[in-house]
């Protein structure tokens, strides 16, 4: 269990922001306070305590950071005479920085997202749906370990063009690309990971537009070790092709705790500590896509990514 950060960072934050209090409810900011069961978490200058009913422990509070994930029943049920503002202004600054024992937790959910990819490969695909690899992708990754599977995609064929696509009864069949992903919750922390099938062939011009993909995932670290800005190294390398305007809206964003945060390719300055899936894409509606996605920590002396299934474009063979 990684321990919370320690509470004085938090009301010095607190503080500097004239918030009086936090409430929160179980989320990845109640984790990240140490959360455990709830129903709800309330810090305060003098205090920390799960409770039942936090109206008490916010008695005199005049300004209040609650839980962006709190529902609106919740929010009334406070019960509490105070301004009530989003707790993220408090805690998200504090939670785009990891500490070395969470990238180190992060690191194993990464590697755990992309074992099961690697052994994604070993399944029957031929003849299958999309739905029932989906589910067979989900019983994987809760024998991984996965404590929650947040989102498993497989889409085939001109359903990899779909960059929303949900897995459907689509049957998988010889000469489809296979657009395959796995986000996940290990021991808290989140990775996500996706990777690029073909079955039996690659359709007809798809290598050549994957490899621009792979170019700009190479482009993104390269401009990272160059302190330079990742998400432009990666646009650059994809209207460079020609297929500039089929690229995803964005080369990356951050996870830790929870699955989409901060930092953002691409309008946040990048430091060490910080961790983030590097996901670049093109998406060539009615035909096909490609997106390939690694979590990606920043450090000292560059980036470190932290998945390790291979890239390469893998032909299914059964």
């Amino acid at each position: 269990m990684i321990p919370p950060v320690p509470l004085e960072a938090v009301r010095a934050a607190m503080a500097g922001a004239g918030i009086d209090a936090l409430v929160l409810r179980p989320s990845p900011d109640f984790r990240f306070l140490g959360g455990r069961s709830g129903p709800f978490l309330v810090v305060t200058m003098d205090a920390a305590e799960e409770t039942q009913s936090p109206g008490p422990l916010l008695a005199g509070a005049g300004r209040v950071g609650v839980d962006p994930e709190m529902r609106v029943r919740e929010l009334f049920g406070l019960t509490i005479e105070a301004e009530l503002v989003p707790a993220s202004a408090v805690l998200a600054p504090l939670r785009l920085v990891k500490r070395p024992e969470e990238v180190a937790a992060i690191e194993r959910a990464a590697v755990a997202a992309g074992g099961v990819l690697w052994q994604a490969r070993e399944l029957a695909w031929f003849g299958a749906t999309e739905r029932a690899m989906a589910t067979g992708l989900r019983i994987l990754a809760l024998e991984s370990g996965c404590e929650e599977v947040l989102s498993v995609r497989v889409a085939a064929g001109e359903h990899t063009a779909g960059p929303g696509h949900r897995a459907g009864d689509r049957v998988i069949n010889p000469g489809d690309a296979l657009l395959v992903s796995l986000c996940g919750r290990w021991d808290g922390y989140c990775a996500e990971v996706a990777r690029v099938f073909a079955v039996a062939e690659p359709p007809e011009d798809f290598e050549a537009m994957y490899s621009v993909v792979l170019a700009a995932r190479e482009a993104a670290l390269e401009a990272l070790r160059l302190s330079a800005d990742p998400a432009a190294a990666a646009k650059d390398v994809i209207d460079g092709s020609g297929y500039g305007r089929f690229a995803a809206a964005h080369v990356g964003r951050g996870l830790g705790l929870g699955r989409r945060e901060g930092p953002w390719l691409g309008r946040d300055r990048l430091e060490p500590g910080m961790t983030f899936c590097l996901e670049p894409a093109i998406y060539v509606p009615d035909l096909f896509g490609a997106r390939v996605a690694d979590v990606v920590a920043c450090t000292q002396d560059g980036p470190h990514v932290l998945s390790r299934a291979p890239r390469d474009l893998h032909v299914l063979d059964h």
